[in-house]
């Protein structure tokens, strides 16, 4: 199957790039004056591609791109399957004896080839004309599909140089669904400080009071329903996009795994964001951390879960000196990023009380999560040990359950170890004893005493 994907999408690749090289020679001959079959670019036909299934093919159909957009498209993503085809700019200016400067173009730090910049796409498409440059620099644009559905960006330049000399940048993404056929997962590392968290839990798994469960479904209900809600019914003009929620409540309480749960049964990557890494001492570098985690997740239906939210989502400090003054910006600068986020995100935190209010005010849901009752945690006992183990017949978990007011994480953790002291000593039998030591232990963690 994955064989016959890479086969097609080669095979639509191959026929755009050779639509690309012609364009290119046919625009270098224009400008050089040189015989040339063509008066513009634009009398290059392009191929027409049967293979309607090829996402390729899909996006240029579902954006009904025009022969500009498709020439641009074609130009980004040359380097990562053709190089050589753009070596034709390597073209020397013997007048100067250096390139030419209309072509634009950068020689990466480890790629030898030409990599296009704006300047390239505007010299492609445009030629001399210096109108026709400008008209088709809203290509480029934050109002342009390209860029608003992270498609082809532009790279940022330094300070006072044409922004038109940013290296055209394309979707990885997008680059991987087209030559391995598979969309590319995005990992941990410093310029992404999110980890990808999943879990093998069904929905049966989680032990909540019915009322968190009817809230849990509000946000299930707007992933199923949003695009009708908002395009549909034309409630875009009213409500702010995406769906913000606070989760709160003891550690253990199932939290996370609730994040996780909405993330497999909604088929969205759920991403824990690391806030130690987020949050910097140094001015202004919070901002830019945040920056990276939100336009990475723009357009990928993921839910970003920012647990211990207190951390950053925490109340704002007085103004006594220069650097409350930026955390206050900072913390200000995150309420309209999480604001103009459409996709889904949860804040986790143990008090609601530490979270700022300016945040309270725009979650669409805050859901409590509470110690577990007496009858919810007899299911979290009765339905967590392991399937190979017999319970010694002196355990009541009844009585544990009502004698004991502990969160399920807290539960997880003393079935963890009463089942290793099991194994332990060769045995399947799951004492007594061993449970009452495993309480005994998550009590000391508490500074408790056990009665």
């Amino acid at each position: 199957m994955v064989n016959n994907i890479t086969h097609i999408n080669a095979a639509v690749l191959e026929r755009e790039l050779d639509w690309l090289d012609k364009v290119i020679i046919t625009r270098l001959h224009i400008h050089l004056d040189q015989p040339c079959d063509f008066t513009s670019v634009f009398e290059v036909v392009p191929p027409v591609h049967t293979e309607l299934d090829a996402e390729y093919v899909k996006l240029i159909h579902d954006y009904q791109m025009s022969l500009a957009e498709r020439i641009l498209l074609a130009l980004a993503v040359a380097p990562h399957v053709k190089p050589e085809l753009l070596d034709h700019f390597f073209l020397k200016n013997t007048e100067y004896e250096r390139g030419y400067t209309e072509f634009g173009g950068l020689k990466g730090s480890t790629h030898s080839g030409f990599l296009p910049t704006g300047e390239t796409a505007l010299f492609l498409l445009a030629g001399k004309e210096l109108q026709d440059r400008l008209t088709f620099m809203y290509l480029l644009g934050e109002e342009h599909f390209f860029y608003s559905d992270k498609i082809i960006t532009l790279n940022r330049v330094a300070n006072d140089e044409p922004v038109m000399s940013g290296i055209l940048s394309i979707s990885k993404e997008l680059v991987d669904e087209w030559t391995t056929g598979k969309k590319r997962k995005t990992y941990f590392s410093i310029d992404f400080p999110a980890k990808l968290i999943t879990t093998q839990m069904e929905w049966k798994d989680l032990v909540l009071p019915t009322q968190t469960l009817e809230q849990i479904d509000e946000i299930k209900a707007w992933v199923d329903h949003s695009t009708v809600l908002m395009n549909d019914w034309g409630m875009n003009k009213r409500l702010k996009p995406g769906f913000k929620t606070l989760f709160y409540g003891p550690p253990g309480t199932g939290k996370t795994l609730t994040a996780c749960l909405l993330g497999k049964q909604c088929k969205m990557d759920v991403y824990r964001i690391d806030l130690s890494m987020i949050i910097s001492k140094y001015i202004g570098e919070t901002e830019k951390n945040l920056s990276r985690i939100f336009d990475s997740a723009e357009h990928k239906n993921w839910i970003l879960f920012f647990d211990e939210a207190e951390a950053l989502f925490g109340k704002r400090t007085g103004v006594s000196d220069a650097h409350d003054r930026f955390a206050n910006q900072e913390v200000s600068y995150l309420l309209q990023r999480i604001e103009d986020f459409n996709g889904i995100v949860i804040l986790a935190t143990n008090l609601k009380s530490n979270i700022d209010d300016a945040f309270n005010r725009r979650f669409q849901s805050v859901i409590y999560f509470p110690v577990p009752a007496p009858e919810q945690r007899f299911l979290l006992w009765n339905n967590s040990f392991p399937q190979a183990a017999v319970i010694d017949e002196k355990v009541n978990i009844r009585q544990i359950a009502s004698k004991y007011e502990l969160t399920g994480g807290t539960i997880m953790n003393i079935i963890r170890y009463s089942s290793l002291m099991t194994l332990k000593r060769n045995e399947k039998v799951i004492r007594l004893n061993d449970i009452e030591q495993g309480i005994r232990r998550e009590f000391l963690k508490e500074g408790k005493v056990l009665a």
